[in-house]
């Protein structure tokens, strides 16, 4: 059974904001949309680079639902992982997130 990991305490987890986390020796990215709590994988399926782990900020690459991939300019939905433009075509895999006695959480397999 998977574990559920602390992302951060909600109380520190402003909207728009996203935060990376380890969990398993895999980088995933944990969103804050209007209140709603997002998490993928922080890879581009394109060239497996990462996205927020680059070196730019996490603010000029989140354009509404979406992260666009800092090097080639694909976009990805936050909310369901889906690759929306090229050079993407694959999906990102998307996580659970739940907030438990005041801490954002993702689970990963």
């Amino acid at each position: 059974m998977s574990e559920w990991i602390d992302v951060a305490p909600e109380s520190e987890f402003g909207e728009g904001q996203a935060r990376l986390v380890l969990v398993n020796g895999m980088d995933v990215a944990v969103f804050n949309l209007d209140g709603d709590y997002y998490a993928i994988e922080d890879r581009c399926t394109h060239d497996g680079s990462p996205l927020l782990g680059s070196d730019l900020p996490a603010e000029e690459l989140i354009d509404a639902d979406q992260v666009i991939c800092p090097r080639h300019g694909a976009r990805f939905c936050i909310r369901t992982g889906a690759a929306l433009t090229p050079p993407a075509y694959e999906d990102i895999p998307i996580f659970p997130v739940r907030v438990n006695q005041g801490n954002v959480q993702v689970q990963v397999a």
